[in-house]
């Protein structure tokens, strides 16, 4: 039986992972959202002023009949690695890893949004594209304090400008974890969120580079999209052939793979893009 967290749109791709990269500075607590996702221990924990995740770790899980794929990340922000090794190897684990809907969360704790964590985002689309905001959502731990306090997460950002304007960044809107808590309810409602991202974004799930993006502006491109069913995945991989004045192609760049709800045999369509 399909899952009730699945929209219609995405039945006949129930056996793809939904692919949950954790993002944010160190010590915040990614390894443990992680393993309440998971709902297992999957991720070494610790309290020490380094970080303890030294590079991307992939774990599976399934909740609700929904496959997970967890992504726990290198911190950000004072780390033993630099942001852009950190982000380098991001974007490597997710272009190779490709397998389903792709949906980044920042962690946050609750309190003060330091000048680093604004970076966030900009750093998500620096080193994918602008898009990538539209992947990404904002999520709040220690919401067990802010119910003990009686106040609602929505009174907590509106009094705080950098932070609303850091959630109106995330163009997937946010959630609050209660790490302590564990109730599975709270992660069944960030699956919801994150599914209505898939239903929102289309079968347009499409994570570009910067240097992607530029080839498609560039003279003489042409995009070819491959779409069917290829090893049980529903997958659509765009290719961009750079051709000189001549029509000799002489560049091949790989645009991305898109997921979506594509089934069947694999056809192939051309786009003149440029001339």
């Amino acid at each position: 039986m399909a899952s009730k967290l699945l929209h219609p749109q995405y039945q006949q791709c129930k056996d793809q992972e939904l692919q949950i990269v954790i993002v944010g500075k160190t010590g915040v607590g990614k390894s443990s959202t992680g393993n309440t996702i998971l709902m297992k221990t999957a991720f070494q924990t610790r309290i020490q002023p380094s970080s303890v995740t030294q590079a991307c770790k992939k774990e599976k899980g399934e909740l609700d009949g929904q496959k997970l794929a967890v992504v726990d990340t290198p911190g950000l922000f004072g780390g033993t690695k630099s942001d852009i090794k950190v982000m380098e190897e991001i974007k490597k684990t997710v272009l190779s890893a490709l397998d389903g809907p792709v949906v980044f969360l920042v962690v946050l704790e609750l309190g003060e949004l330091t000048e680093d964590e604004r970076k966030t985002v900009k750093l998500l689309q620096k080193t994918f594209s602008r898009e990538a905001a539209h992947h990404t959502m904002a999520l709040f731990t220690r919401g067990d304090d802010l119910k003990e306090q009686g106040g609602s997460i929505e009174d907590f950002i509106g009094a705080n400008p950098a932070l609303r304007d850091f959630v109106r960044e995330c163009r997937g809107g946010y959630h609050v974890f209660e790490n302590i808590d564990g109730d599975p309810s709270q992660v069944v409602e960030l699956l919801q969120k994150i599914n209505s991202i898939v239903r929102r974004n289309g079968e347009s799930y499409n994570l570009k580079t910067p240097a992607t993006e530029e080839a498609e502006r560039r003279p003489g491109f042409i995009k070819v999209c491959l779409q069917g069913a290829f090893t049980g995945a529903c997958t659509l991989v765009t290719l961009c052939f750079i051709i000189d004045a001549r029509n000799i192609p002489k560049e091949v760049v790989v645009v991305g793979g898109v997921i979506g709800g594509v089934v069947g045999a694999a056809v192939g369509a051309v786009q003149y893009v440029g001339s």
